[in-house]
């Protein structure tokens, strides 16, 4: 794991360059302790810091190929090395190390783009071709490992592993885009290929990014999410099924395994979590360490549950317990952690404390889960939804309209959230847009200033990748498209980008053995209802590990993952709270309604909704980073 950066420019100067790289590899140090190193060549300039994971004594980045034709810089990991090893030796390539990072060097130089399909893993990397004066970059089927990229005025471009490294640069400006402001009180986050910062980009996962010798930039996806297979390859029962999924949970394991430092695991008690400790266990993994928060707010720990996983599976179990006052010391490290404002990602960051200082480099989690076996109500409701819409759509407009109104002037979430369904949604996809929307679009529109509503209100409630999943979900099942929508929107621009920056934050490499590329593509074309029973959370999974995970985690009924804080925002963090939506602290943010953004605080505190704490809290946070960042 490493922060990976650089700058391919004809027209600034080698020194300027290689100054703007120092500052950028020096922002994002905490990514890799371990290492440094630059190099330039031509127009470009590459640097990183290291992580060492995999042959910590070698593995130097950037690292140059024999010849000195190819220079490459890598963030991730690529599980496979080993198996692809063989096959370059044998084709002449002279493996001076036994690190994941030449294999992916000697796959590019023999191979071209071309090796991007054959490499199982994380990634995010850059090669410079000093023949060909020209950059390849490209980033991870699933978007585990990012890439922020700027396009230069006078042609050329800046990237690395996070926004403030490309910021470090000096040469792209710190202004806060409105048009994103909208997009993050709909989202949770920015979604891909936007960022928080007018002009800079994020790389959408299955994406691979040009620059030419003109110092031209082009993007273009290199992976989509896979079509049916042929019928040989589908089980024909559930038997075989099982058989079949257990084998494949079995090999990610095996592959997420691979490391030459110590390797741990998340364990919150849940069946995602606990079903990766004991594949872990299974496959031979000895003096295992397992990692969980607790709380001392009733309904919110599941101790019990993870007490007993570890128990069954013989692990080294660490309990770390989070208060409302820690949180409240620790906020400004936590919020100086973000490169982007988030509403979520406080439990990952504790989660990758605890196990850095628990003794582990690597832990493994059990995100991923959800997406891939039904685990959240979007399984269940939209499909509801979805053949309910036929029908609304033959009432009268103003019956519909009078219906939409009333739901709207409702104080609940759910009511306002339907009322947006049934007015913006004409199909699955969109509704599947919907579906992750934090605030009511009425009630987004509200908090934004007149230029920044007028951008939204132009763009739509939609979100902005709809009509090119739409496209590339031809022919898919409804749960494929819903499975599919969970994959590419919250879990990739929430869950695996947060994951990454806050485990990035303690040195700590997180790996996510569902989100794996060669278990998706074999369980996609697999039977819907082999995969998914809407009468058993997570059947198919549950099933799968039967003879690892206790009946007593299998059967429990599912509890999301979540911190107290509705309690804490009126308790121990209420001065953050009351400073961040203070008249000072919205001076610093133009994109905003004061006055309707202080009302979502004052309904908080009056009217005691605790599931409106997301809501208020991805408010505050934007707040709070704009204060930090400043807008300009």
């Amino acid at each position: 794991m490493c922060g990976i950066a650089g700058i391919i420019s004809p027209r600034l100067e080698p020194a300027v360059r290689e100054d703007a790289v120092v500052r950028m590899v020096q922002r994002q140090r905490q990514r890799g302790p371990d290492d440094r190193g630059f190099h330039s060549d031509g127009c470009a300039t590459l640097g990183m810091c290291r992580l060492a994971i995999i042959d910590p004594a070698n593995g130097h980045q950037p690292m140059l190929s024999p010849d000195g034709r190819f220079s490459l810089v890598f963030n991730g990991a690529i599980y496979n090395y080993r198996e692809l090893q063989p096959g370059f030796a044998a084709r002449g390539w002279n493996f001076r190390t036994n690190c994941d990072t030449e294999v992916l060097l000697a796959a590019f130089a023999l191979d071209g783009a071309d090796c991007l399909k054959k490499l199982r893993g994380m990634f995010a990397f850059a090669v410079w071709d000093a023949c060909e004066r020209t950059l390849f970059a490209a980033r991870d089927s699933l978007g585990i490992k990012p890439l922020y990229y700027a396009r230069l005025p006078d042609s050329g471009v800046v990237f690395g592993s996070e926004l403030n490294a490309v910021l470090a640069s000096g040469l792209v400006p710190r202004e806060i885009d409105s048009t994103s402001v909208g997009e993050y009180l709909a989202w949770f986050s920015v979604p891909a290929p936007r960022t928080i910062y007018r002009g800079i980009a994020n790389l959408p996962p299955g994406h691979a990014l040009r620059v030419s010798a003109e110092g031209r930039v082009t993007t273009g996806a290199w992976w989509h999410l896979p079509a049916p297979v042929s019928p040989g390859k589908v089980a024909t029962n559930y038997h075989d099924f099982v058989h079949g999924l257990r084998h494949q949970l079995e090999d990610s394991i095996r592959a997420h395994r691979v490391a030459d430092v110590p390797v741990g695991a998340f364990l919150s008690g849940g069946m995602d979590s606990t079903a990766v400790v004991g594949l872990m266990a299974r496959s031979g993994a000895t003096k295992l360490k397992t990692f969980s928060l607790i709380f001392g707010e009733g309904g919110f720990s599941e101790q019990a549950s993870a007490r007993l996983a570890a128990q069954t599976f013989g692990t080294e179990h660490h309990e770390e317990l989070i208060t409302g006052t820690r949180v409240a010391s620790d906020l400004p490290r936590i919020l100086g952690s973000f490169d982007q404002p988030t509403g979520d990602g406080v439990n990952t960051w504790y989660a990758s404390q605890t196990a850095r200082q628990g003794g582990v480099t690597v832990a493994l989690s059990g995100l991923g889960g959800d997406e891939l076996f039904g685990g959240y109500p979007s399984f269940r409701d939209l499909p509801r939804l979805q053949r309910l819409l036929p029908l609304w759509r033959t009432l009268p407009a103003a019956w519909r309209a009078t219906i939409i109104h009333r739901l709207q002037a409702r104080s609940t979430a759910r009511t306002r959230k339907l009322a947006d369904f049934l007015t913006h949604a004409r199909d699955l996809h969109e509704l599947a847009s919907l579906q992750r929307r934090v605030l009511p679009e009425m009630t987004r529109l509200a908090l934004l200033a007149p230029d920044a509503r007028a951008q939204a209100e132009r763009l739509g409630p939609h979100h902005p990748m709809l009509e090119d999943f739409a496209a590339e979900l031809i022919g898919a099942s409804p749960f494929q498209i819903i499975s599919a929508w969970e994959l590419r929107t919250y879990m990739t621009d929430v869950l695996l980008r947060d994951s990454d920056v806050m485990s990035m934050a303690h040195s700590l490499e997180l790996r996510v053995p569902f989100v794996d590329r060669v278990l998706l593509e074999w369980l996609w074309p697999q039977p819907d209802h082999f995969k998914y029973d809407p009468r058993v959370t997570k059947r198919a999974l549950a099933d799968a590990t039967a003879d690892l995970v206790p009946a007593a985690i299998r059967q429990r009924r599912k509890q999301g993952f979540a911190l107290p804080f509705a309690h804490w925002m009126t308790s121990e963090l209420r001065p953050f709270m009351e400073e961040t939506f203070s008249t000072t602290s919205l001076a610093a943010c133009p994109w905003l309604e004061p006055a309707a953004v202080v009302q979502v605080w004052q309904d908080f505190k009056t009217k005691g909704d605790t599931r409106a704490w997301s809501r208020v809290w991805t408010l505050a946070v934007l707040i709070a980073f704009a204060n930090r960042r400043g807008t300009a």
